[in-house]
């Protein structure tokens, strides 16, 4: 896989941040962490944002006397990666069983239910 895309659980809260907020200083990552129960330090996020933009995850520019920090990496690529991974990992690389444990394991609203039969027909008019 990609290695810029192997975040540990914190990296993957920081790029949270970035995504939910917009591009911010590590004052502002800090303060919305904290909003969200975090209680880190200000070195802490400068490290981690300075290891995320070796990764590649996150790239930052100076603004004044502050560098502005954004995301480099769409939500949906991570997702995508992140699942892949856990496809590969945990169902040797099916993804029909993960899908099925899921549906089975989580409760689906009518909204996703719908979504979920629509995709089902579309699928299936493809194979024809």
């Amino acid at each position: 896989g990609d290695k810029s895309l192997e975040l540990s659980a914190a990296e993957l809260e920081v790029l949270r941040v970035l995504w939910d907020v917009g591009p911010s200083t590590v004052r502002q990552v800090l303060e919305a962490l904290h909003g969200r129960g975090r209680d880190w330090a200000y070195t802490t996020v400068l490290t981690f944002l300075t290891r995320m933009e070796q990764k590649g995850v996150v790239s930052s520019n100076k603004s004044g006397m502050a560098y502005v920090y954004r995301p480099a990496l769409t939500r949906n690529r991570v997702r995508r990666e992140r699942l892949r991974v856990l496809v590969d990992e945990l169902y040797d690389g099916a993804a029909g069983p993960l899908v099925l444990q899921l549906i089975k394991s989580q409760r689906l609203n009518r909204e996703d239910i719908e979504a979920l039969q629509k995709l089902i027909n579309e699928l299936d008019d493809a194979s024809e």
